[in-house]
């Protein structure tokens, strides 16, 4: 399968939680709730796309466990590309300190690289991340991704865990498609075409 994550991050890179007040406080982070404003249905038609390519999750543990507190309960008969994905689709989550789940379908994997190996090698269209933004890092620095799916939100935080922080690896990403919400949002794939290239600008006469 192919490799693919889904973020939705803000004009300056935060992926921390968009989508709730309380969905991820860590760190004192008090901007939760973010991306709001701006979901509109451009939005979800673009979450819905990416869904309906998923044959498997790899999620970070803090996400998984955000997910699992919702998602098994919601009625995969109203949504059945979101919540019947996840509900009957193999979840596989990265954990050092978590490793049974009553969310059937569940799997833990304490090696990172391993699982990636094993999910890579799996029949299917495509294993995908959401949300998990340390998660993303990591693969990004193994360089495993094979497409990025970004909604990048008209809004600037200046505070709040970021997919790429100081420190990550350089990529070079080609652009895959783009469109822009009525909102503002911008809906964009990218794919890595490894290590950035540099040069300089020739001065204007």
């Amino acid at each position: 399968m192919r490799l693919t994550t889904f973020t939705f991050i803000t004009l300056d890179g935060v992926a921390q939680a968009p989508g709730a007040p309380d969905e991820d406080r860590s760190g004192g982070f008090d901007k939760g709730g973010w991306l709001v404003p701006h979901f509109d249905d451009d939005v979800a038609a673009f979450v819905d796309e990416t869904f309906r390519r998923g044959d498997a999750y790899l999620l970070g543990r803090r996400t998984f466990d955000l997910f699992e507190s919702f998602w098994p309960h919601a009625d995969a008969e109203e949504d059945p590309v979101v919540a019947g994905g996840l509900n009957r689709n193999p979840k596989h989550v990265v954990s050092r300190t978590r490793t049974t789940s009553d969310w059937a379908g569940t799997t833990f994997h304490s090696d990172l690289r391993a699982a990636v190996e094993e999910l890579k090698a799996a029949p299917g269209d495509e294993v995908q991340v959401h949300g998990s933004p340390s998660l993303v890092n990591q693969l990004a620095a193994l360089d495993v991704v094979d497409e990025y799916r970004i909604a990048i939100f008209p809004v600037v935080l200046g505070s709040g865990i970021r997919v790429f922080p100081e420190g990550q690896v350089p990529r070079s990403l080609e652009l895959v498609s783009a469109r822009t919400s009525g909102s503002g949002v911008v809906l964009a794939s990218y794919r890595s075409t490894g290590e950035p290239t540099f040069g300089s600008i020739p001065p204007t006469e």
